[in-house]
């Protein structure tokens, strides 16, 4: 279940990297204007907002891979492996979060929700119990 769990936080961290990648990087580009149904005009007008926000994304998938790393490598039930949950477990409890305040503030964004926030809801839940199973 360890495995598993880390296998879906590490999936999750991957999404959230191409998330920053399309927002602070690539904002204005057709690939994002699709993804986020925005005009030119919007993503113009939302750009310097869209860059702080794919920066956010970023350091979620920070924390949640180098959680996974750190987990990765230590011995069961060491300190250090706690601290990798710990990491871990808050990189993508926040991605769930998150993805609940999408779709609570947007019915129409609830299939983005769902992506955003399933994978890591499952990698959490999945690593909290093969953790406790130890």
């Amino acid at each position: 279940m360890v495995t598993t769990g880390l296998v879906l936080i590490s999936a999750a961290a991957l999404l959230h990297v191409w998330i920053f990648v399309l927002e602070s990087l690539a904002w204005t580009s057709p690939r994002a204007r699709a993804t986020f149904g925005t005009t030119p005009e919007m993503a113009r007008a939302t750009r310097a907002l869209a860059f702080n926000q794919g920066f956010y994304n970023l350091f979620l998938a920070v924390a949640a891979g180098a959680g996974v790393v750190v987990v990765g490598t230590s011995a069961a039930g060491s300190t250090t492996s706690a601290v990798g949950a710990a990491l871990a477990l808050t990189g993508a409890g926040s991605m769930v979060a998150a993805g609940l305040v999408l779709a609570l503030s947007d019915r129409s964004k609830l299939r983005a929700a769902l992506v955003q926030a399933g994978p890591p809801l499952l990698g959490c839940a999945l690593l909290a119990a093969g953790l406790l199973a130890r």
